[in-house]
């Protein structure tokens, strides 16, 4: 392995443990304790690793696991960190190598924890099998759920977190010919006309009748298409409905519309602006678009259950073969709010009080990373809901196990005093604390020098009798001072004197922790060790004896999102 490639492997290692964030020390501390013979390059290596690191760090955490796993996977293996991960049950009529699933958002705001299970699973199944997962926009309604700009490119960064990977990707709104030349099809096949009752039509239909129009010649709506297309009619004024039966029990399923007329001067697309006036609904771009790019398996919640039966119409009348249809039930996550609708409300009437659509308030996937959770929590938690029928609520506690899980074993440990109180060493000499930053990783340790007369800060609920400062040693808090008594590890143990954390004020680190509770946002200001300082925006840290959180500023004062315990 050439040496920059060495590098580049255990800087990606270094960032998946601790949560995205590299460090350049760390990194060429593994390097020569894991390969002394290289010690003599030792000011080559840290060189390169300082540019690499750089570049690692501006990955995504998903990046950096998929790049470390398929190139890099012995730097997993050696350690055993490759772990046994929840699989799915096989997916019917699968084939090695043919899968082609796809996952088509709504690009009219971000996706939340929801709309990320079609998604997972989609990725999932293609991965399995060897196959293709196809990226979507479905963006065809201008008018009622308005696409954004913004939107398309915050969702393929919310994908690329997740570790979901697409092999094609499409944009609907970019497509519009291929299904006005298949509407042709249809219409020439006897299974689509043009409606041209207006309202009076859809009463009709309600009533099993349906529009006299439907029983002229093939020739008539052919023409009345064109018309349609060049704008000579008007919102409402017509549109082309795929053939049924007008006596279905479902009124939904009965002649359902496949094109209508959006006035896109009034309500331009943010792609294709006025060009376009004519617009496929929902099932009719899918069909086609299903069709055409050679989607075997689609995984799509319950409610598309009777979208379903309205495609196969259009399957039927093509002689088109279908793809595999698979339902699952809806998922919610305990005490977040996922409705897009309501999320835009909140933002657009409570500015002041949120965030974003990143606020760790929401259950959108990027609430989610903003609040701490892991793309690997996420997605493992989602595989073990797997594709069951039902209705599903994912409980807050069973996605923070999880996350603990695998945050436990990355997050480094960094003191914190929250309602704190000033103490005065009382000490003969100056004295080292030596404090790894993770129990597993003994190697990686700070040192902080306390010297007679200095000022330690504590949690006043730790500030009375005899205490031991972590990594430091054994003292009695009397009158404002911290008094040392000596006596070693052995004393603290025989004493049974608690452990406490501890921060040297002369070096701390102002914090302040936003923890979410429901709708509300705690803001609590405490200090923390200078050690918090080597942590750039996004890592993941565990605050001893208080929990995890995520760093989402720094500066002057060090912004923390508590993530759980």
């Amino acid at each position: 392995m050439e040496l920059e490639d060495l590098v580049r492997g255990y800087a990606l290692k270094n960032a998946v443990k601790h949560g995205g964030k590299a460090r350049v020390g760390s990194v060429v501390s593994m390097i020569l304790g894991e390969h002394p013979e290289l010690r003599q390059h030792a000011r080559e290596i840290a060189a390169i690793a300082s540019r690499i690191v750089e570049e690692v760090n501006r990955m995504s955490l998903g990046e950096q696991r998929r790049i470390l796993e398929e190139r890099y996977p012995s730097l997993l293996e050696e350690k055993g960190e490759r772990e046994e991960r929840p699989r799915l049950p096989p997916l019917p009529g699968a084939v090695e190598g043919r899968v082609r699933t796809r996952f088509a958002p709504n690009p009219d705001f971000v996706i939340h924890i929801g709309n990320a299970r079609p998604a997972i699973l989609s990725d999932e199944y293609a991965k399995m099998y060897k196959g293709v997962l196809v990226l979507r926009f479905e963006d065809t309604d201008p008018r009622t759920k308005t696409p954004l700009r913004e939107a398309y490119d915050l969702i393929k960064e919310d994908l690329k977190w997740l570790g979901v990977s697409w092999g094609e990707e499409y944009i609907q709104s970019l497509r519009l010919e291929i299904y006005y030349d298949v509407a042709r099809k249809l219409i020439e096949r006897g299974c689509a006309y043009i409606d041209t009752c207006g309202e009076e039509g859809r009463d009709l239909i309600r009533k099993g009748v349906g529009c006299p129009t439907r029983n002229n010649p093939v020739e008539w709506h052919l023409e009345e298409l064109d018309k349609m297309l060049s704008g000579h009619y008007g919102e409402g004024e017509a549109v082309l409905r795929v053939k049924t039966r007008l006596d279905h029990p479902n009124p939904s399923v009965r002649d359902w519309v496949g094109l209508r007329i959006i006035d896109t001067v009034k309500h331009p697309h943010p792609i294709t602006g006025s060009r376009y006036n004519v617009w496929p609904t929902y099932n009719l771009a899918v069909s086609i678009d299903d069709h055409m790019m050679g989607i075997t398996h689609v995984l799509r919640a319950k409610e598309h259950e009777v979208n379903t039966e309205k495609q196969l119409y259009v399957y039927k009348c093509m002689e088109w073969d279908p793809p595999v249809f698979i339902h699952f039930g809806r998922l919610k996550l305990e005490g977040f709010i996922m409705s897009k609708s309501h999320i835009r409300r909140l933002l657009e009437e409570n500015p002041d009080k949120f965030m974003g659509y990143d606020d760790p308030r929401f259950g959108t996937i990027a609430g989610l990373r903003r609040r701490g959770i892991l793309p690997e929590a996420i997605r493992e938690s989602i595989i073990m809901l797997g594709v069951k029928p039902g209705d599903v609520t994912l409980s807050w506690a069973n996605l923070a196990a999880v996350n603990r899980k695998i945050l436990d074993k990355m997050a480094d440990r960094i003191m914190y005093v929250g309602d704190w109180v000033e103490l005065r060493v009382d000490q003969e000499e100056c004295m080292t604390a030596t404090i790894p930053r993770h129990p597993e990783r003994p190697g990686e340790a700070r040192s902080i020098r306390v010297c007679p007369g200095d000022v330690i800060l504590l949690n006043k609920s730790d500030a009375r009798g005899e205490v031991r400062l972590m990594g430091l040693g054994n003292y009695r808090v009397d009158d404002g001072r911290l008094v040392y008594i000596g006596g070693g590890l052995e004393y603290a143990r025989g004493r049974r004197l608690p452990i406490i954390q501890w921060v040297r004020k002369e070096e701390a680190v102002k914090t302040r922790i936003l923890r979410p509770e429901g709708l509300d946002l705690v803001v609590e200001e405490g200090y923390s060790e200078a050690a918090l300082r080597d942590y750039g925006v996004d890592s993941r840290i565990q605050l001893i004896r208080y929990g995890f959180a995520r760093v989402d500023s720094t500066g002057a004062v060090y912004t923390l999102v508590y993530t759980h315990s």
